[in-house]
């Protein structure tokens, strides 16, 4: 069988951004230590299947040297060490969907005569962070007290979430690449991204995430918007931001959640319980560990005291991610696929590609690729979306 010439170069680069052991890629390409050393080289079909597994665009395989992959929009990730690896296949593949589905809505909003939203890139960081965060809740129509008054962190992320597209923002949440699960995302490698525009503006969060984590994701990405910046983000245990943008992003949202007025006349109580944080992190639906940062920023609290808190806290976190992992290998149930689809589609983007199909102005295998469905899946779905949208407007 004809073989194909590979630069070994590019091999090793697609299995350090793959990300997979070694020891995995030995098991299902035996002869892969004799591509490395440029011996005996794969054939075509050995070739395409190794780049299928390493989730490296096949084309790449026939460059003559590695690409060099950049994230198509600011990185404003940190790492302990203040260095962050190149962007995984999983993160890269995310955000060129979101940018073919925020391209396609863009042109659908303008056709509809959609003007510019007026919010985005209204602020500066030499703004007041506390005055940002009450115009973001007046633009949303949230009162301060809107999360204390929702029943559970669902709930309240759901309020948030359609507050966001009241006003004209696209919100996606996916714990998977598209429809891929066993192409898990990574909430350490990212929290969420903002893809800034002034028509359709974008906003992605991971979901793999915890839910009070996504809180406070949701609130960081939308201060972006208010400056008129895209990016993506993976804040590290609430610990101070490096980046000034990302300072004042924190702030803001760290307002926007848990108010300033709220806190400090909340606690006096509370600071008399040995589980104050979660007492308050349970108020305003974020995470104890944003309730702790918030208290010691608002000299509630002293920093040995956030510091021991810090390190129960990351403890506690580790212990509770074993326990969801097992958790979700145990789970034999959940909610129905076309309830996950309206969370990972949001409802304006569904609404509108499901329109635009039943109106003609798209061709079936536009709206397949743009929502992974196909078929009759995508009709079901479909239907379930008009019903949803007439139920709204009655």
């Amino acid at each position: 069988m004809a073989t194909v010439e590979v630069n070994p170069d590019l091999l090793r680069w697609a299995i350090d951004r793959s990300g997979l052991s070694m020891e995995n890629l030995y098991k299902k390409f035996p002869k892969l230590d004799a591509w490395l050393a440029a011996e005996k080289p794969p054939t075509f079909r050995q070739l395409e299947n190794f780049a299928r597994t390493t989730m490296t665009p096949f084309g790449v395989m026939f460059l003559n040297e590695p690409p060099e992959e950049k994230i198509p929009v600011p990185d404003f990730r940190t790492t302990s060490d203040d260095s962050v690896d190149r962007p995984s296949p999983d993160l890269s593949d995310t955000i060129q969907l979101m940018q073919l589905r925020q391209m396609w809505m863009r042109e659908w909003l303008n056709e509809q005569g959609n003007e510019s939203l007026t919010f985005i890139e209204s602020a500066d960081v030499r703004r007041n962070p506390k005055s940002l965060a009450q115009e973001i809740r007046q633009t949303l129509d949230l009162a301060p007290e809107w999360a204390e008054q929702t029943a559970s962190w669902e709930a309240a992320l759901t309020t948030l979430r359609r507050a966001m597209e009241r006003i004209g923002i696209l919100v996606f949440s996916n714990s998977v690449v598209g429809l891929n699960n066993h192409r898990p995302l990574d909430p350490q490698e990212f929290r969420g991204f903002v893809l800034c525009d002034d028509i359709a503006p974008l906003v992605f969060v991971n979901d793999a995430d915890s839910k009070s984590a996504r809180m406070f994701t949701l609130a960081h990405e939308l201060v972006h918007l208010w400056l008129g910046t895209g990016g993506i983000f993976n804040l590290i245990n609430m610990l101070p931001a490096k980046k000034p943008m990302e300072r004042f992003c924190n702030e803001v949202a760290a307002e926007f959640l848990v108010p300033e007025f709220k806190l400090t006349g909340a606690w006096p109580k509370a600071r008399k319980t040995s589980d104050r944080f979660l007492l308050l992190a349970k108020q305003f639906k974020v995470s104890p560990l944003v309730v702790a940062r918030r208290a010691l920023d608002l000299k509630l609290i002293s920093k040995p005291e956030f510091f021991r808190f810090y390190e129960a806290d990351r403890q506690d976190f580790l212990r509770r991610r074993e326990q969801a992992k097992q958790k979700q290998k145990d789970k034999k149930s959940g909610p129905d696929f076309y309830t996950v689809q309206n969370a990972r589609l949001g409802r304006p983007f569904s609404a509108a590609i499901v329109r635009a199909t039943r109106e003609g102005r798209i061709l079936m295998r536009e709206a397949y690729r743009l929502t992974g469905m196909k078929g009759k899946t995508f009709d079901s779905y479909s239907e379930r979306v008009l019903e949803r949208v007439r139920n709204e407007r009655e």
